[in-house]
């Protein structure tokens, strides 16, 4: 896929994505509360897991209807994580891509509210009254997918572990575990989701789940990188916050030229994943997200 190709596919992705979020995500909610969860997940974002969702579901050639549902329910579990982790008694953020944090502007019990609610509408729009083109036993198999990555043997347990280690050293492989939960975890069941939208066998699952750990590690390596050489206006979020709070990191734990080469490392397992997979030209939306994954610069 050329760069041109993927960034045509990619802009109509976000536009197809955006319009859902918009349609799902009701206004009407009682008392603010929809005003505020529009807030926190409209108008902003990479939309890096719903592109991951999309993007697998092409590669196996998958149900588009399935996995517009999944790469809406992921992007509002990320952004129920994001209200929640920006709170004063987590991580205590004021900014978040490029605006003022949910519990900032519409206060912390509203803010607590809105991500509760998030979560509980990405299981809602993964089991539609009428299926919605989506089997029974497949929405069974993503809510299984997102449940899992959500939860304590993922993000919030990746939290807990962050939480607990604020001052503390971890080795590699703490760090690592901790990041595979905290960050990883979603976006390799993003990638899992659109893979379970389409035919995939052993072999191909095995590949494309590697491919999800992967880009999932970078992911949270990089963020790590631009944390102390980004500003905040780039990222959008406060920039320096992890050595200001006095977070184990890759940069904190290996050196910044060391982070860098780790995250290339990973691009190159995620890119060898890939090639196992034997899915050939059909992941190639999958190929270039890695590469954005490691490349970007917010």
């Amino acid at each position: 896929m050329t760069g041109a190709d993927f960034d045509a596919w990619a802009r109509q992705q976000l536009i197809d994505v955006e319009h859902a979020l918009e349609a799902w995500v009701p206004l009407a909610a009682p008392a603010g509360l929809g005003e505020a969860m529009r807030y926190g997940v409209l108008d902003g974002g990479k939309r890096l897991r719903p592109l991951l969702v999309m993007a697998a579901c092409q590669a196996v050639d998958g149900q588009a209807a399935a996995a517009m549902r999944a790469a809406v329910a992921v992007e509002l579990i990320h952004a129920y994580s994001l209200v929640h982790d920006d709170m004063p008694c987590m991580d205590n953020d004021v900014l978040r891509r490029g605006k003022p944090t949910v519990h900032v502007k519409y206060g912390q019990a509203q803010a607590m509210l809105a991500g509760d609610a998030m979560q509980a509408l990405a299981f809602e729009v993964l089991t539609p009254d009428d299926d919605g083109g989506v089997p029974p036993a497949l929405q069974a198999r993503l809510c299984w997918l997102l449940a899992r990555a959500a939860g304590h043997a993922g993000m919030a347990g990746g939290q807990a572990i962050d939480l607990a280690s604020i001052g503390r050293a971890l080795d590699k492989n703490a760090l690592c575990d901790m990041h595979r939960r905290k960050t990883g975890a979603l976006l390799q069941a993003s990638v899992q989701m659109g893979a379970a939208c389409g035919a995939c066998g052993d072999a191909a699952w095995q590949a494309l789940s590697d491919y999800g750990a992967a880009i999932g590690l970078a992911f949270q390596v990089v963020d790590d990188i631009l944390d102390v050489t980004q500003a905040s206006e780039t990222l959008g979020k406060t920039a320096g916050k992890d050595q200001h709070q006095n977070k184990p990191t890759y940069v904190s734990l290996l050196g910044l030229a060391a982070a860098r080469r780790h995250a290339e490392e990973l691009r190159l397992q995620a890119h060898a994943a890939l090639a196992r997979s034997r899915l050939g030209a059909a992941a190639g939306a999958l190929a270039v997200l890695a590469d954005k994954v490691v490349e970007r610069e917010n």
